[in-house]
Formats: C-alpha cells, structure tokens, sequence
C-alpha cells in the first residue's frame, strides 16, 4: 500500500518529468486559452464609473472564470476514483504538468543572461519584456538584470512550488484554483485606473493563495544559504515589502545568492524607487544562471523531504 505522502511524490516526480521532457504546451496551452477568456470576460463586464460596481463586478467575473473549472476537476477526479487508481495518477500529474512552469522559466531566464553576456542589450530587453510587467524600453544591463533575477525567483513560487504545495493541500482541484487565480492576478491585479476597483478580488485572492507557498519557498532558500542571513532578510525586509509573498521569496533568494535586488523600477510610467533586497554585492550576469540552479536546488529539497515522509509512513 502506498502511502499519501509517498503518492503526492509520485505525481510531483511524474508533471515534473513530463514539463521536463515535453515543457509547455506549443499549442492549445489551456492557461493561453483561459487568458483570453478573462480578456473578454474583462472586456464585456469592466465599463462601469462606480468603485462599488467594479469591485463587485471584479468578484463576479472571477468566480465566474475560476470556480467552475475548479468544481469540473474536483467532480472529475472523484468520478474516477471509482473506476481506476491508474486514471486518477494520470489526471493528477498531467493537471499539475499543465500547472507548472519549471522548464518554461528557464527557458525564459537564459536568453536573458545570454543577451546580457553578449552585451546585446536590445535583445535582453526584449527577452525581459516577456516576463515582467514593468516599462523595459530604457533598461540598462543593471536593470535588465535584476529584473531577471527577481522574475526568476518569484516565478519559482509562483509557477512552481506553489502548484506542488497545493496539489499536497488539495488536489488538482486545488492546483486549478491556484493557477486560474494566479493568472487573473497577473493579468488585473494592477492599481492603475483600469484595474484598481476591478482587479481588487483577484490581487487579494491571490496574495492569499500565495502566502503559504512563498513563505515556504522563502524558507527553503534560506535553508538552502546555511546562515541566518537569509531569515533576517526574509523577515526584515521582504516582509515589509510591497507585497509579503513576492518580498519574502526575492529578499531570501537574493540573500541565498549573496546579491542585492530591488531599486528604481518604472511600471505603466511612473518611476518608484523601491527597498533593497538581499545582501551582498551587486548581481552580474552569471547569477541569473545561479538563481536556476538554487531553483533547482529547493526542488529536489521539497522532493526529497516528500518521499523520506512517504516513507516513513
């Protein structure tokens, strides 16, 4: 008899290898698909002048495009419990194959170093324009660089240990939610004039979903760093952070690499000069490869420490 433990390593053995081999989805990527779902959902609903409206009408376009598919798996999956343990293990690792992005943020991570050592800024910036949402036209290599690493390692949280900790907590009914939720935060969660009101429930709902996956990937590198430098500035400064989830894991990681982050950032226009994050000496190009690598590193912890408790029950 396998144990939980054990089968939830399992299957965090089996998307792993599956987004190892085969990555994302070239075509009919479900999250693109929902992406332009929310787009004209957003669209049809955010056109009213009333903060109160668009609040409601942010939770309603959001339970409208998150809580369905989440109930459909949920129903799914209990539906072939019935049936055969070997369908559920194939539906439970290829929903949180289609969840995570591990190979995916390399992929995106190197051509960034790769323009940055080549002294190609035109090419960095736009390989970092596909991964940040902050204004890239007039980065420097600096910039450009502590962008990447930052992406890097809040991505990892995001597309990463936070769908593996939420199949543990739920499933892959819980590895939808996660995402979808994830996804409109992404795509709303911006306190501009648009989306301030409208994207409210998906930013809030988000930072919820997040919090227990960052503060634990946060304490992976820190553990990983082998020094009390990484928990003092996880708590000291990534707490204080604009946001606790995405602070927590950049002021770690950057710890665990021995950098600084954080900086002038410009987003939608307006300049803002933002804390420091880390500590140590300013970033170079190699330490984007090395954020990969302390990734990687994390992953095989959670990995690891899985199967040993699957083990031992």
């Amino acid at each position: 008899m396998v144990s939980s433990a054990m089968y939830i390593a399992m299957v965090w053995f089996s998307a792993l290898c599956l987004d190892r081999v085969f990555g994302e989805p070239r075509r009919f990527h479900p999250l693109v698909g929902f992406g332009y779902l929310a787009k004209w959902v957003e669209l049809g609903l955010n056109r009213v002048n009333s903060a109160l409206l668009q609040r409601g009408l942010g939770v309603f376009a959001w339970s409208l495009l998150v809580l369905p598919p989440v109930i459909l798996v949920w129903l799914f999956r209990h539906y072939l419990e019935e049936f055969s343990a070997p369908l559920v293990f194939l539906v439970d690792s290829l929903v949180l194959y289609s969840a995570i992005g591990w190979r995916s943020l390399c992929e995106h991570i190197r051509p960034v170093a790769q323009g940055l050592a080549a002294g190609d800024l035109a090419e960095a910036r736009l390989r970092i324009s596909y991964l940040v949402s902050r204004d890239t036209a007039e980065l420097n290599s600096d910039q450009i660089l502590s962008a990447g690493l930052e992406t890097s390692l809040e991505n990892s949280s995001d597309a990463l240990f936070g769908s593996l900790l939420w199949y543990l907590l739920a499933g892959p009914a819980g590895v939808v939610l996660h995402r979808l939720a994830n996804t409109l935060d992404a795509m709303w969660g911006y306190k501009n004039s648009r989306y301030r009101y409208f994207g409210w429930w998906a930013a809030r709902s988000d930072d919820v979903l997040n919090f227990i996956p960052a503060q634990l990937t946060a304490f992976g590198f820190s553990v990983l760093e082998l020094s009390k430098r990484g928990f003092r500035c996880w708590f000291s400064q990534g707490w204080r952070w604009k946001s606790i989830n995405a602070g927590s894991v950049m002021a770690s990681g950057a710890a665990a690499l021995n950098i600084n982050l954080g900086g002038v950032a410009t987003y939608h226009g307006e300049t803002t000069e933002r804390p420091i994050l880390g500590c140590g000496m300013a970033p170079k190009a190699g330490d984007l490869e090395r954020s990969i690598v302390l990734i990687n590193k994390q992953l095989l912890l959670w990995l690891v420490v899985m199967a040993l408790v699957g083990g031992l029950l």
